[in-house]
Parts: structure tokens; C-alpha cells; sequence
């Protein structure tokens, strides 16, 4: 392994690929938030990190139940 880290995680430009696809999809997310309710784009975008939190507290939640005793 000549490269290291950087040959492992796919790079610099797979990295700065991936960053961009995510940033996109998360813009497609919070404009049709805000397109559907009809509410300003900052107020688009704290409804969409609730939801993330939402999902999140839910999943800890799930395992922490599902976990009997222990923890990671």
C-alpha cells in the first residue's frame, strides 16, 4: 500500500465527490421542505435537522433497549 490513507478512503476527489453528492441531496431535501409548507429556507432547514434528530434519538433509543445490559 503505497498511498496509505488516502488510497484507502478513495482520495481526495472521491472525498470531495461524496461531500458534494451529500451537500446536493440535502439541499433537494430542505427546498421541497420548504417548497411544500411554504415556510422560508432557514425554517426549512430547522425543521429537517429535527427530523434528523428525531431519527436519531430513535435508533439510540432501539439499541439501547435492544442492548440488555451492554453498552458500545
Amino acid at each position: 500500500m503505497r498511498f496509505g490513507l488516502l488510497a484507502r478512503r478513495g482520495g481526495f476527489f472521491g472525498e470531495l465527490i461524496s461531500w458534494m453528492i451529500r451537500v446536493v441531496i440535502y439541499d433537494i431535501c430542505i427546498t421541497t421542505i420548504s417548497e411544500v409548507l411554504g415556510v422560508p429556507r432557514f425554517v426549512a432547514l430547522l425543521i429537517f435537522l429535527g427530523i434528523l434528530a428525531a431519527i436519531s434519538f430513535a435508533g439510540y433509543y432501539v439499541k439501547q433497549r435492544n442492548a440488555s445490559g451492554f453498552e458500545d
